[in-house]
């Protein structure tokens, strides 16, 4: 098996999402570590990749209660020779480890998503917040001063005892990882996708406008509306050599070489925007269970007002 980078060290969530990967293409083969590589940040693992020292790459991209991996997401942009050919999701629960024999505990420890999703544990311990680079690192790294959260894996690998388990705040949460390759090889991984019969299929895309003012990001999003091609994401970067200035990356559901997608591309590209793909995945049933679905009322942000207000919560609501 070629090997296949992912941001380490070995009992993150990231080397769980390849070695879930690797075991789904290893032709039998059942030791899913195999062609494993830890890296030590994001940007390497991209940069293993654009040099062909990894074959793939993995990274997070998305989780679902804390959005987008900034680096993930910037690297992807910023990359020239690197895309993304398929993903990999998985369920994302919390254990709290300490070391054996530890002493007073003063401190909890964990990549910043993590923290982030395990907010109550901190508030009910009264621990001081420690961000680590991955919540595997704050695992292996762990002092006796320390609770340290992260997958249940790492109890085993780094020696640790179980605290608390499941200690996220919210359960059933999941992150996205991508699976990246070299652009140059990235029509082929897709094409062998397909012949699988991989799908429905999502797709990034980075869309810059050249010429920017009022109704740029209505021009955009309305070809979407007219081709009949959903987006069901839109966030903004900031282009990081120009003030003021920023990339627009969208997901949409299809796939470049669908006829209203490809339409969509068309109409950007004639318009004069730059555009560039930046992945092109298959969706793993997503589409049909959340994408399209209506989203229940109880989980807009509070404060929020609808048809149904009146003048006063309206005028509170909206500050108009």
């Amino acid at each position: 098996m070629s090997v296949v980078g992912y941001l380490g060290p070995e009992g993150s969530f990231t080397h769980q999402a390849a070695a879930v990967w690797c075991a789904d293409h290893a032709d039998g083969r059942a030791d899913r570590s195999a062609g494993l590589a830890a890296r030590t940040t994001v940007a390497d693992v991209f940069a293993g990749v654009a040099a062909g020292e990894l074959a793939r790459g993995v990274v997070a991209i998305e989780n679902t209660v804390e959005g987008y991996v900034v680096p993930s997401l910037d690297a992807i942009v910023g990359s020239a020779t690197v895309v993304a050919v398929d993903e990999v999701v998985l369920d994302i629960s919390f254990d709290a480890f300490v070391r054996p024999g530890h002493g007073e505990l003063t401190e909890v420890t964990a990549h910043p998503h993590g923290l982030a999703q395990c907010q109550e544990f901190v508030r009910r311990t009264g621990l001081a917040p420690l961000a680590a680079s991955s919540n595997a690192a704050a695992c292996r790294d762990a002092g006796p001063h320390q609770v340290a959260l992260g997958p249940t894996i790492c109890g085993e690998l780094y020696g640790l005892e179980a605290f608390e388990r499941a200690v996220e705040d919210f359960a059933g949460a999941r992150t996205r990882f991508l699976v990246l390759a070299p652009r140059a090889e990235a029509t082929t991984a897709l094409e062998a996708a397909r012949a699988r019969g991989d799908g429905p299929w999502r797709t990034m895309l980075a869309v810059t406008p050249v010429v920017t003012g009022p109704g740029v990001l209505a021009r955009i999003t309305r070809s979407f509306g007219e081709r009949g091609v959903n987006l069901s994401s839109l966030i903004t970067r900031p282009l990081k050599a120009v003030a003021g200035t920023y990339v627009f990356v969208l997901t949409v559901d299809g796939a470049p070489w669908d006829a209203p997608v490809r339409a969509v591309l068309d109409d950007l590209v004639r318009a004069g925007d730059s555009l560039k793909t930046l992945g092109v995945v298959p969706a793993r049933g997503e589409l049909d269970e959340s994408v399209h679905a209506d989203v229940d009322v109880a989980h807009v942000p509070v404060g929020s007002v609808d048809s149904s207000a009146d003048p006063a919560a309206l005028a509170t609501g909206l500050l108009w």
